[in-house]
């Protein structure tokens, strides 16, 4: 199975991934999860690459240049931990896919997006657009405001540090590429385990 979890900053996503590695564990399956970011991989060249992508707010990274480091994590990523595992029937949970870039390059920076679909459709496998389950989680701006000085979020990450108005702009760019490409979307309000077994109905499973 291979499942998908997108949404802003906060929204959960990390958390509600990590809740569905231990359901499918418990049940006996094999799981593989990893965040499409990179910024929690322990392959070198992944970090490196996450770390020009997050750096500082300060970074003079171009945009079409951050598409193409993301898309060579994405690639990397998928080919050694995703793909290997699917073909041996295992559950794979990504957060993030390239929904992300489309959003955050693509409505956020002006990139084409459909440069962006373009150079995804050229370099990823078909499989890789077609996920068992995906879901864009969102939540409201006030929460997820509370959510992220709770966690103590960098402030320095490069999008993170953009203010409120382009914040606003990501949240309305995923609400229209849910639209757009007919993902669902689904509230986290709620306390963790509460959104999980919702998340677990909404699935199905």
């Amino acid at each position: 199975m291979f499942i998908v979890i997108e949404g802003q900053d906060a929204t959960g996503k990390d958390t509600q991934a990590e809740k569905l590695v231990e359901y499918f564990k418990a049940q006996g399956k094999n799981v593989v999860h990893y965040s499409e970011s990179g910024t929690n991989s322990n392959n070198p060249f992944v970090q490196q690459i996450a770390q020009l992508n997050y750096g500082s707010g300060e970074s003079n990274i171009d945009p079409r240049t951050r598409v193409l480091l993301y898309l060579v994590n994405r690639y990397e990523q998928w080919k050694k931990l995703a793909e290997p595992a699917l073909i041996k029937g295992d559950v794979v949970i990504i957060t993030r896919n390239w929904l992300s870039t489309v959003i955050y390059e693509g409505y956020g920076t002006g990139v084409s997006r459909e440069v962006i679909a373009k150079l995804h459709h050229t370099m990823m496998p078909e499989h890789y657009f077609k996920p068992d389950k995906i879901v864009i989680l969102t939540l409201s701006d006030e929460e997820r405001a509370k959510r992220l000085i709770s966690q103590g979020k960098r402030s320095k990450e490069f999008f993170k540090s953009k203010d409120g108005k382009f914040q606003k702009k990501l949240n309305d760019a995923y609400l229209k590429v849910a639209k757009d490409y007919k993902v669902p979307t689904f509230d986290t309000t709620g306390t963790p385990d509460e959104v999980f077994e919702r998340l677990k109905a909404f699935w199905n499973l």
